[in-house]
């Protein structure tokens, strides 16, 4: 397998190894709630994530990270203690900014030895999800690559995070962020099990990205069909099989139809005279076309759709700087994660009960994020953040606290209620222009008291019907809660056995565990 090269990499390639354990310690006056399974912890990642080896070596199901960009505008510091005169010297050159020639070299090496860690700490069925831009990306997947291996890799989702356009270059290319997705352990999705099984995200080891709900706006029911709506789909396929090429007449016209050039049709001839009999065969509004499949609503249902890695619906960096300014006005972040966006990758990527982590957490979207989903579907998701700066308390965890207890706002709340793709042959067909009207009527009669009005407009070729709400007092909150922790001192076996240093007995306990099995120590 190919390997990464970069400069410093002998001193970082087991750095992780070194860094030493250190207790968490809990902080009562900045936690809130009861909560013991969701933490914040306020310190160095590198050795935050060596500290949670003990307790959560292979629990986590999905990790959230949002590392520095490296764009040589952000001006962030290389300073992990590795003992090595390089990297000594390195300091001297902090902060690293678009004049440093090794900044992409310093970039690896503070990414390598905390994706080793993350690594450790990802469950069977886990997942990691790390946002980029174009500085980076090809050097993070070929890290990943050599960590996790080439077989785990899952997709590179183009995320359109920006509409506004660089007219400063040739080209504009910071529309588009990245994010790269590689399992602990890939396998691929079992389509026959149905995704709203219970057991089906964990019918056997390994990860899968679960399917999206189907869009209920792509399905009508014109021919009244007593199995209800349905959607027509082609029924020829890829590739030339003999088996597969064969007429099939019209029975409105007796016009033959073979498959398209270079395409077959999509089951064996004897499988078709069933479908046809099933009335699961199509010919068009007119009766006059060539042959489609009905699909419909509530046998795709069970599956769910197959997502895409090009997502252009979700909100904004811009929409996210906006709805942090609603939650803590006084605070200023530079280009937060919509919480739609990694609500998203919650829902593809989670069970109810999984444990997400965010190493570098920023301004808490990600504990936004899985309370949302949670208050959404019911889950009990839990999560660990971990950041670094001194506006841990102030902005990462005071967020949280607000999403959990609620917060005064005064201004228009918004939440989306039905999108769809426009296209000529929607709005051209009087048959899909009057049922997507339909449908937008039947998406208003359904919310009648529950927003102050309803919104319809096209923003991007897309119809969005949004509810609105006045808020003028409070949002409420989500509920929840989290404990909020910094690191201790190292523990030091020399110090312990001098009596020097003695951590409490969970400490010590879960670290000599950890030690001698490799394992996270089992909860009592």
């Amino acid at each position: 397998m190919p390997e990464i090269h970069f400069k410093g990499k002998e001193y970082v390639y087991n750095h992780h190894l070194t860094v030493p354990y250190r207790p968490l310690i809990p902080h009562p006056e900045k936690s809130i709630g009861n909560e013991t399974g969701n933490l914040i912890i306020h310190s160095d990642n590198l050795h935050v994530l060596k500290a949670l080896l003990p307790r959560y070596a292979g629990k986590v199901d999905c990790v959230l990270i949002d590392p520095p960009y490296n764009t040589g505008e952000e001006r962030w510091s290389y300073n992990d203690k590795v003992n090595s005169p390089i990297m000594k010297e390195w300091l001297d050159g902090n902060p690293v900014d678009k004049e440093d020639m090794l900044r992409h070299d310093k970039w690896s090496c503070m990414m390598y030895p905390r994706l080793k860690l993350l690594h450790k700490l990802l469950s069977e069925n886990g997942s990691l999800w790390m946002t980029l831009d174009d500085n980076e990306t090809h050097h993070a997947r070929m890290i990943l690559d050599e960590i996790f291996g080439t077989e785990n890799f899952v997709c590179v989702i183009s995320w359109n995070a920006r509409k506004s356009v660089q007219n400063d270059t040739d080209i504009s290319t910071n529309n588009v962020n990245y994010i790269i997705g590689y399992a602990y352990n890939r396998r691929q999705s079992d389509r026959r099990l149905k995704k709203k099984n219970a057991d089906w995200w964990h019918s056997s080891p390994g990860f899968v990205f679960l399917p999206k709900d189907i869009d209920r706006s792509r399905y009508s029911n014109p021919d009244n069909d007593p199995r209800g709506d349905w959607k027509a789909d082609p029924f020829d396929a890829p590739n030339i099989r003999e088996n597969l090429t064969y007429y099939i007449a019209n029975p409105n016209t007796r016009e033959k139809f073979l498959p398209p050039e270079g395409r077959h049709w999509r089951t064996e001839e004897e499988n078709f005279k069933k479908l046809l009999k099933d009335n699961r065969i199509f010919f068009g509004a007119d009766g006059t076309s060539r042959p489609s499949l009905k699909v419909f609503a509530s046998e795709k249902e069970a599956y769910g759709e197959i997502e895409t890695v090009w997502w252009d619906e979700i909100a904004t960096t811009t929409d996210a700087t906006k709805a942090l300014r609603k939650i803590i006005p006084e605070q200023r972040f530079d280009n937060p994660k919509p919480v739609e966006l990694i609500k998203k990758i919650i829902f593809h990527t989670t069970r109810k009960d999984s444990l997400v982590l965010d190493s570098f957490a920023g301004s808490g979207t990600t504990a936004h994020a899985v309370l949302a989903q949670n208050a959404e579907d019911g889950g009990n998701r839990r999560f660990i953040l971990v950041e670094c700066e001194d506006y841990a308390d102030e902005l990462t965890a005071e967020r949280t606290r607000r999403v959990i207890k609620g917060y005064k706002y005064r201004g228009t709340q918004r939440q989306e209620l039905f999108r769809v793709r426009l296209t000529w042959k929607k709005l051209s067909n009087p048959a899909q222009y009057a049922d997507l009207l339909d449908e937008v009527k039947r998406v208003e009669s359904q919310k009648p008291d529950q927003f102050d009005k309803i919104s319809k407009k096209i923003k991007n070729g897309d119809l969005i019907v949004t509810g609105e709400t006045k808020i003028t007092e409070r949002t409420d909150g989500l509920g929840g809660g989290f404990t909020y922790y910094t690191l201790g001192e190292s523990t030091d076996l020399n110090k312990i056995l001098a009596g020097e240093h003695l951590p409490d007995y969970n400490s010590i306990g879960s670290w000599l565990f950890h030690t001698a099995t490799g394992e996270a120590l089992p909860p009592p």
